[in-house]
């Protein structure tokens, strides 16, 4: 397999063409053009020149100005590619040697308008380019990395016809070619463009058209040396005119202007854009491995017809090299550096020091020493960490904003990681707590939501880390046994600090998550205090691990993750032991064949995916602890009812804070968040492994067995639909006061809609296709010896509608939050009888209508029952009225 020259960076946003200039060659002595990156012809040399033939033409009036004219008075800034100022004019110097090369070009956000995704401290796009001259212009080619040739020619001009470079920019050159250095002239303005297409996602955001303004946008700074250009600049966008309020409810929400801003009509952007050297000799490529997680190069290779698969996946991983090859333990040629910004609290920075050199543990244990280095920028450094040779980690705050980042950038050639920038918001103080009480007790937000993750693109372990922190100080809080305002408060926040650095700099080392590490370790294990501390509390630090908070009296280990995992000292193995080329292969299949060790149990986001259709792996979770997931989420639901209970009984005191019963109920109702479909997915669930074909004869699917299938049904109907789950007081929900200071002020706690947030998630997944294809199909997956007993769909309609609708039984009062979780069911119910969902088996359908009839009979034997209130009554002839009429119905089929 070849690896082309024809490529470039893909990048995370849309890339948009703009213009970058070019100019035109000077005319020959015969009047004809030069060809394309020619030098200058004589006559034009001469025309600049002091002694000039009188014989000579005339110049051509069109012909770009000597360069020396174009710079007189300007400063130089020399480097990778020179910059040129003066006054508020910037050109660039484009070195001949570079027309036709590959480099990487970026752009990174150093400031936006804090909100709805738009946050400072957030890396751009990256695409590898190429100034490339055609005729009067110099373009800005972003090259196709994601479909590659062979080594021949009739390949590459295939591949070529196919698939099409970018243009990011053109201009016209600005000055003819330096006498000596040959290198032209261009006016930077092409950067006060929008490059990145940042004006979609304002229009994504608000719903506005927002344009660049480029007469009032502006350079701030240049630095440049021998590796990298890069210039900040303040970009500003604008609209003519905001949109009057619809005068009467959008059935489609339309968000409302930006809110953080003086003038919604205006605001800046900055960008840090860098022009890059990429390696002359490229990194040697490291090929994936499914077994483990890593981030990859991905492309299309077209150098051979007969490949049963064309994708090829490269690991993305720093280059590291031995200062001494043949030493068991050495210092790399160049170590892996992360740079502290000067922005990070002072209070915080030993924490982020210790997240990022504790994964020095794991390189050690591949002969490097000090592989990875913490550095703190001076507050009089001149280089922003936002340019593309600085890894870096930054602290941002926004005014909805919850959650770290750790994207990186490799030369896609090999995989190498050229750059990584890690955005931290400061979801850690104390403040941050107001966040809980806005999200946890709005309506319809306490429910489990989809966290539909692309780790480029979002990470939510910072802000659901810190609310983790937030949960148990509150639970210890109440039990007394921490103040707030203590050293051990303030370590709390410390500790957190430290696993979300090392999660983040795990992913620009090159990991992906890992949801499956935390189900490695014992709940014994969690118990033990020694083995906490030697081993953590997770078999890797890539997962969302949660607290190990103990019930009350229960022995327990260390509260939070501090060290590396098992498995992050095996993904780090696989992607940097240095090994000989002629071995590679050999050693990287036997590094990955480990993976059926238990304690290197690896699923990524995918395995872990919420929803009716996500997930089917009950052992692939965000936020759970322990090898029993089904036992976690019962002992949270005791944490969380503790939680209440004891605040509850506490009361108000003088000198309260007057939002602290609301985060209460707040955070307790958000630690139950993930319960819903973590156990639903149990019915019906699969146990999966990563096995290669014919390396272990482990099964690929292993049905989750009928007994723990039954238990997760049993804890959601007794627990999740029990209504004494969620027994409040009424002295304490009155008070639940807002912050009467705000305009936006929170309303009333309705405690109804918070439960039910929590429980329809359950309920589709148990009503949905996929669960109703795989309950009915599991004994296909059993031996013939096992199918006795197993759980039939049958019997999972039967047990949920029993649960729900339990009061039908003897005629029993229903009290308001039971009404409200059966009209949840009935609804979802009657959908189904209306039109069956996509993928719902024939007999899923023929079940649903067997019981819907017969909750009609229950419902028409109960509307007779003697001492029911008048809302119950009424809520059992509408129940049954509605439900009548699903039946009667004709289905459309899709």
């Amino acid at each position: 397999m070849s690896i082309a020259v024809d490529f470039r960076l893909r990048s995370l946003t849309l890339a948009v063409s703009l213009a970058f200039a070019g100019t035109c060659s000077a005319a020959g002595p015969t009047g004809q053009a030069a060809a394309p990156g020619a030098a200058p012809t004589p006559a034009a040399s001469a025309a600049s020149g002091p002694a000039a033939s009188a014989a000579a033409k005339p110049a051509d009036p069109s012909a770009p100005k000597p360069f020396a004219d174009v710079i007189k008075d300007a400063k130089q800034q020399d480097g990778f590619v020179p910059v040129w100022r003066k006054d508020d004019k910037v050109w660039l110097e484009v070195p001949a040697a570079l027309l036709n090369q590959p480099l990487m070009f970026t752009a990174n956000i150093s400031q936006s308008v804090g909100e709805r995704g738009l946050y400072a401290s957030q890396m751009g796009p990256a695409w590898m380019v190429e100034f490339r001259r055609v005729g009067n212009n110099i373009q800005l080619l972003a090259r196709n990395t994601e479909f590659r040739p062979g080594t021949d020619a009739a390949s590459r001009q295939t591949v070529q016809q196919a698939f099409s470079d970018s243009l990011l920019a053109s201009a016209p050159v600005a000055s003819a070619a330096h006498p000596d250095r040959k290198s032209v002239l261009v006016d930077a303005s092409f950067l006060l463009a929008d490059l990145m297409g940042y004006s979609t996602r304002l229009e994504a955001a608000f719903r506005l058209p927002y344009n660049l303004d480029k007469g009032n946008s502006s350079f701030e700074a240049a630095r440049t040396d021998a590796d990298i250009t890069a210039l900040t600049t303040r970009l500003h966008f604008n609209t003519a005119r905001l949109p009057a309020p619809p005068l009467a409810p959008s059935p489609v929400p339309v968000p409302p202007p930006p809110r953080t801003v003086p003038d919604a009509r205006s605001f800046f952007v900055g960008v840090v854009y860098s022009f890059a050297k990429l390696p002359e000799q490229p990194m040697a490529a490291r090929l994936a491995d499914p077994r483990l997680g890593h981030f990859t190069e991905d492309f299309v290779d077209f150098s051979g017809d007969l490949k049963p698969n064309q994708r090829v996946h490269f690991v993305k991983r720093w280059r590291l090299e031995k200062k001494d090859p043949a030493a068991a333990l050495s210092e790399p040629v160049k170590p892996i550096t992360y740079w502290l910004d000067r922005n990070i609290p002072v209070r915080y920075r030993a924490a982020v020091t210790a997240g990022i050199t504790e994964w020095n543990k794991a390189f050690e244990k591949i002969g490097y020493k000090n592989a990875v280095v913490a550095q703190q920028q001076a507050d009089d450094a001149d280089f922003d960490n936002m340019d593309a040779n600085h890894a870096s980690i930054r602290w941002f705050v926004g005014a909805d904003v919850g959650f770290a980042i750790g994207p990186s950038k490799a030369d896609p050639r090999s995989g190498e990681i050229m750059d990584a920038d890690i955005g931290m918001s400061d979801v850690f103080s104390r403040g941050a707590r107001r966040l809980i009480v806005e999200e946890g007790t709005a309506t319809g937000q306490a429910g489990t939501q989809s966290h539909h993750h692309q780790h480029d693109a979002h990470c939510d372990y910072a802000a659901e880390a810190s609310r983790e922190m937030h949960f148990a100080m509150d639970v210890l809080e109440a039990r007394g046994e921490l103040d707030p305002e203590s050293p051990e408060a303030e370590a709390f926040v410390n500790a957190v600090i430290k696993d979300t650095i090392m999660h983040e700099v795990g992913h620009t080392l090159g990991l992906k998550h890992n949801f499956k590490a935390s189900t490695t370790i014992t709940r014994e294990q969690l118990r033990d205090q020694a083995f906490t501390v030697a081993n953590g509390i997770s078999g890797s630090v890539m997962d969302y691990n949660a607290y190990n908070l103990p019930l009350r009296g229960e022995k327990v280990g260390t509260t939070n993750n501090t060290t590396l995992g098992a498995y992050d000292y095996w993904a780090i193995e696989y992607a940097y032991k240095p090994l000989a080329p002629q071995d590679e292969a050999a050693e990287l299949k036997k590094i990955a064949g480990r993976s059926t060790e238990p304690a290197l149990a690896y699923a990524d986001d995918a395995d872990a995916e919420g929803g009716p259709t996500g997930s089917i792996d009950p052992l692939a979770n965000r936020f759970d602890l322990g090898d029993d997931p089904l036992a976690w989420q019962q002992k949270r639901l005791q944490l969380s009812r503790e939680l209440w209970q004891r605040v509850q009984a506490r009361g108000t005191k003088l000198g309260d804070d007057p939002l602290r019963a609301r985060r209460v109920l707040a955070s307790g109702f958000r630690q139950l968040r993930n319960l819903p479909e973590m156990v639903a997915k149990y019915v019906g669930g699969m146990v999966t492994v990563r096995d290669l074909p014919g390396t272990t004869g482990r099964a690929a699917y292993q049905p989750v067995s009928s007994a723990r299938q039954r238990e997760a049904l049993t804890f959601l109907t007794s627990g999740l639909f029990a209504s004494d789950s969620f027994d409040f007081r009424p002295e304490f929900l009155t008070s639940l006061s807002p912050d009467y200071l705000e305009w936006e002020r929170a309303r009333p706690v309705s405690v109804p809609d918070l439960v039910v947030g929590l429980q329809t998630p359950a309920l589709d997944r148990l009503l949905s296709a996929g669960t109703a294809q795989r309950v009915l199909e599991l004994p296909n997956y059993l031996p013939s010896a096992q199918r006795k007993g197993v759980l039939t769909l049958d019997e999972v309609y039967a047990t949920l509608q029993k649960s729900v609708w339990s009061e039908l039984d003897g005629g029993r009062e229903i009290s308001p939050l039971r009404r409200a979780l059966q009209r949840e069911h009935l609804k979802r119910v009657q959908a189904l009888l209306v039109r069956a969902a996509p993928g719902m088996p024939a007999d899923a359908s023929s079940l649903l209508r067997w019981h819907a009839t017969r909750l009609a009979a229950d419902l028409k034997r109960a509307s007779g029952a003697a001492g029911l209130s008048v809302d119950s009554r009424a809520h059992i002839a509408e129940s049954l009225s509605s439900l009548n009429e699903a039946l009667r119905a004709s289905m459309i089929r899709s």
